[in-house]
C-alpha cells in the first residue's frame, strides 16, 4: 500500500499550574532583558558563494497544458567563477569581499576578513 511506520513524537500537550507560570516567568524576563539590553544587534554571521562570470537568467513562463515549457541551459560548473565571502548583521551586509578568480578561502585569508570586519564595525 505504500505506507511505512513511523513512531510518534512525545511532546507535552498538558502543563501543570507551575509549569506555565515558570514559562510564562522566564518568557518576561527573557523580554525585559532584550528591551534594557539587545544582543540581536551585536550578531554578525558571514558565508561564502560562488558567483559565475557567465549567468544566464532562469525564465518561467505560463504554457497550456500539455505543451512544453521554456528551457535555459545551465551554466558551465566548471566555467570562471569567483568567491564571494559576505558578512551581514541585522541591519544588512557590514562586509563583503570578492576573491580572485579561482582563489578558495583558506584560515590566512578568513582570519584577515575576519580583521578587515572588526576595522568595520568600529567605524560603523
Amino acid at each position: 500500500m505504500g505506507n511505512i511506520l513511523k513512531g510518534g513524537k512525545w511532546v507535552p500537550h498538558q502543563l501543570n499550574k507551575r509549569q506555565m507560570e515558570n514559562r510564562k516567568v522566564i518568557s518576561q524576563m527573557l523580554l525585559q532583558w532584550h528591551e534594557r539590553k539587545s544582543f540581536l544587534h551585536r550578531i554578525v554571521t558571514g558565508d561564502e558563494k560562488w558567483i559565475y562570470f557567465e549567468n544566464p537568467k532562469h525564465t518561467k513562463s505560463w504554457v497550456d497544458p500539455g505543451q512544453p515549457s521554456t528551457w535555459t541551459a545551465r551554466p558551465n560548473r566548471f566555467g570562471k567563477k569567483t568567491m564571494l565571502c559576505v558578512w551581514w548583521d541585522q541591519e544588512g551586509v557590514v562586509y563583503y569581499e570578492l576573491l580572485k578568480p579561482g582563489e578558495t578561502i583558506y584560515s590566512d585569508r578568513c582570519q584577515q576578513q575576519i580583521i578587515n570586519l572588526n576595522h568595520t564595525m568600529v567605524i560603523k
